[in-house]
């Protein structure tokens, strides 16, 4: 069992550091591989059939500009994909989450926000659909969640506590 994360190209890399980072937080395994759907159709394509017979249970595919990538797979098969838009210099990465969420009826993307927080958020989506099989992975995704709740209880109990002037004082 694992989880494929596929960019479009290297520069996507950075961004997809942080998918890396939180799938390994959730002791999540993974591989990792730059396959443009525009530049090396027929490669994804055989990547992705390989996928199915190896055990890969979630796909993360990220794509800037055209963002064509999430959605090719999406046609392809049938393992759960989410795409992931990368923000680019041209539209602030507007294009990408138009390209990757107004996919036709019939082949799903679920699709994150732009940037390092979707990147982030990819890993948690992967985190709770692995938790559909896997009670690890509910259970982790629960303590996850629990654990962003108290973080935000703590803060909210400093702000009360001490005022917002010395809260940013102190904080910020």
């Amino acid at each position: 069992m694992f989880v494929a994360i596929i960019t479009g190209s290297e520069s996507d890399l950075k961004t997809m550091e942080v998918t890396v980072n939180n799938l390994e937080k959730f002791e999540i395994p993974y591989k990792v591989s730059i396959l443009s759907a525009h530049r090396c159709t027929e490669e994804v394509l055989k990547y992705i059939k390989e996928l199915e017979t190896i055990g890969c249970e979630v796909i993360i595919a990220a794509a800037g500009k055209a963002a064509h990538l999430p959605g090719v797979i999406a046609s392809n098969t049938s393992i759960p994909v989410i795409g992931v838009p990368i923000a680019t210099s041209d539209l602030g990465g507007m294009d990408s989450l138009l390209s990757i969420v107004q996919m036709p009826n019939g082949i799903p993307v679920a699709t994150v926000a732009i940037g390092t927080a979707g990147a982030a958020n990819a890993a948690i989506l992967a985190l709770k659909i692995l938790g559909v099989k896997y009670p690890i992975y509910r259970k982790k995704a629960e303590e996850h969640r629990e654990g962003i709740k108290n973080d935000a209880i703590a803060k909210n109990n400093i702000i009360m506590d001490c005022g917002f002037r010395n809260y940013m004082k102190k904080y910020c």
